[in-house]
């Protein structure tokens, strides 16, 4: 009688059983590993084939599979191998789905440390000719849409992860991939997004293996490595994925070293050429790193300010998981110890890994060392000289006079709350139509009776009591005046003390309270801030000053100019206003006298005689155009007398 498999329960749900419950189921599983590997070939080959639990309980344990945590479970961790062997290797025909892409990946995941798995999917890779399986081209063409998305979504990243496990345990499989230049051109794509999803770095990682599967010594495609790297040479950037590929793997080191013959001259215009995105000629920090010796004199602390042996940071439990996800069968301490030794450098941390060069010191050290559960050590006092004081009272709570009403107490009456309006469905109609109160009506009615259509009011808008103040009696003509003369005569005092006491009008508390500022603002009546805002107005603006120089000094100031000069031209030359030799009607004058005769002068005098002939001499050059001579003709038109 053949006894049934259970399958092999996720993380979520173990995590519900009780200890002495999974015990049990541990033993199971190993009693009946036990009695299957005990079989010969051909009735494993039968039992596996009759009874398909087997099939089930091996693909559930690959993809659930977690660290074994006591000796029970790495027992079955083991003997799970070797079912998972001989059902690959002995089982005629191969389960067919002991060869979807799926199992593959989880069961590279899982024991991606075991030097016999590479060449066991290597074999079942050739035997049953995977690449050309419908399930692996819609493989393929699902990470190209994934990667062309650049979804957000965790089972993306988880994708990835499962490719990067199956291309370090198959070569062939990345050789698949690396068919047609569609996937290189979705890595890149994806990569340089600049609203990428998905971690750069594992799709870094992702095309450094996809390129190395091409260089693998029993099946080199070295010309399609080349063609690939010079189609990424093409559209490099400053922020392309050949740049890091180069700048954070040993790639170059690897096509160095690897490819030979004909194609080797290629390949090394190609390395020459991408020389400057090496960080060092190994991939390895120029500067040996420094470790820190812990002499136990004193706990020492990370620049987080955390102790060293104590609680991790979150910023280095990120890097960590960084890691883990390229390679999960690293522990977390043994990652921990990695990220020390390379100052928290994943790029250095990954290019090590990836090139297996680590130090002597971290290789002989345990992978799968986890760091501590529980609550992290106490850590000494980060502020030693720090006084403890109580704690301060509360603040006041602020009272109003809604305070312990119906609604503060909730002792309101559910029928009087209404959410949004009371009414909503009351109308204008429903509101015109509706009784009102007999006082209310009665009182519009008397108002209405009190009210007399007749009664033309005297308009009081603009009476003393109504506007609030005394009307002036004055004329506006007599205040602009009148504001006038104080403004010339506020800035004459102004212009005259900024000319003689320019501290004056400085913005401090000195000038504010000297003696010069109180003159000015007893005599003008302005106000501090008035009176520095005209200084530095007046600084601002030179011509202000120039023209205010000629006002108030050349012309004798405001009463110099309230008597207005004569603007006539006098014969003898002796008029107050622009006259004499220099004015209107003099030589050398704008006016049309010219040679000192004028038009205005006594009609028995020759030169005013003169004077009028030479008037209208030149009109027409001057843009009078004969203007009585065009008058009389269209005064002839049109039939009248001139």
């Amino acid at each position: 009688m053949d006894i049934p498999w259970l399958s092999f329960p996720p993380a979520s749900l173990r995590k519900s059983i009780m200890p002495e419950e999974w015990q049990i189921c541990l033993d199971s599983w190993l009693l009946l590993a036990q009695n299957h590997l005990l079989m010969s070939a051909k009735v494993f080959s039968l039992k596996v084939t009759k009874n398909s639990s087997l099939v089930q309980f091996l693909i559930s344990y690959a993809k659930n599979s977690s660290e074994a945590t006591n000796a029970k479970e790495n027992d079955l961790r083991r003997k799970c191998f070797l079912l998972i062997h001989r059902a690959l290797s002995e089982m005629k025909p191969t389960s067919q789905f002991l060869l979807e892409w799926a199992f593959l990946a989880d069961v590279s995941r899982v024991y991606a440390k075991s030097t016999v798995l590479p060449k066991l999917l290597v074999d079942i890779w050739r035997q049953e000719a995977l690449d050309e399986r419908p399930s692996m081209r819609t493989h393929k063409a699902n990470l190209i849409l994934e990667l062309e998305q650049n979804l957000t979504s965790g089972d993306s990243e988880e994708l990835l992860a499962l490719v990067v496990a199956l291309l370090r345990t198959c070569y062939h499989y990345g050789q698949f991939l690396m068919l047609g230049a569609d996937l290189i051109d979705a890595l890149s794509t994806a990569y340089q997004t600049s609203k990428a999803k998905i971690p750069k770095h594992k799709i870094v990682v992702v095309t450094y293996f996809c390129l190395l599967s091409l260089m693998e010594p029993d099946r080199p495609r070295t010309s399609t490595l080349l063609d690939h790297m010079y189609g990424l040479k093409a559209t490099s950037s400053d922020d392309s994925l050949l740049k890091a590929v180069v700048g954070s793997t040993p790639l170059l080191q690897k096509i160095r070293t690897r490819i030979a013959g004909p194609e080797a001259t290629r390949a090394k215009s190609l390395i020459d050429s991408l020389k400057a995105f090496e960080k060092s000629p190994d991939g390895r920090p120029k500067k040996p790193v420094r470790r820190k010796i812990d002499k136990g004199k004193r706990k020492d602390r990370d620049r987080y300010g955390h102790d060293s042996t104590g609680g991790i940071h979150v910023h280095k439990l990120s890097l960590v998981a960084q890691v883990q996800d390229l390679f999960p069968d690293l522990g977390s301490a043994f990652v921990v110890k990695l990220l020390d030794e390379y100052d928290d450098d994943t790029e250095q941390v990954t290019a090590h890994l990836l090139d297996d060069t680590l130090p002597q010191h971290l290789n002989a050290r345990d992978r799968t060392e986890l760091l501590p559960e529980g609550p992290p050590p106490q850590t000494h006092d980060l502020a030693p000289g720090l006084e403890h004081h109580p704690t301060p009272p509360p603040p006041p709570i602020r009272r109003n006079i809604h305070d312990s009403d119906p609604f503060d107490r909730l002792a309101i009456d559910a029928s009087l709350l209404a959410r949004g309006r009371r009414n909503a469905d009351l109308t204008a109609d429903h509101l015109l139509s509706a009784p009102r109160p007999t006082g209310q009506k009665a009182a519009i009615l008397a108002a209405l009776a009190a009210f007399d259509s007749d009664d033309d009011e005297r308009d009081d808008t603009y009476d003393v009591g109504d506007v609030g103040g005394t009307v002036d009696a004055t004329t506006a003509d007599d205040d602009d005046a009148a504001g006038g003369r104080r403004e010339e005569a506020h800035e004459e005092a102004l212009f005259h003390a900024y000319r003689t006491k320019p501290e004056a009008f400085r913005r401090d508390a000195d000038a504010r309270r000297g003696e010069h500022r109180a003159a000015l603002k007893s005599e003008t009546g302005m106000t501090d801030e008035a009176i520095e805002g005209w200084g530095i107005m007046a600084g601002r603006d030179p011509r202000r000053l120039q023209r205010l120089e000629r006002k108030y000094e050349e012309g004798g100031g405001a009463a110099g100019r309230t008597q207005l000069g004569r603007s006539s031209w006098t014969a003898d030359g002796t008029g107050d206003g622009d006259g004499g030799g220099g004015g209107r009607g003099g030589r050398g004058g704008r006016g049309r006298g010219r040679g000192g005769a004028s038009v205005a002068g006594p009609s028995d005098d020759q030169d005013t005689q003169a004077a009028r002939q030479r008037k209208d001499a030149n009109k027409g050059s001057r843009a009078n155009h004969n203007r009585r001579d065009q008058r009389a003709r269209k005064m002839a038109r049109g039939g009248l007398m001139g």
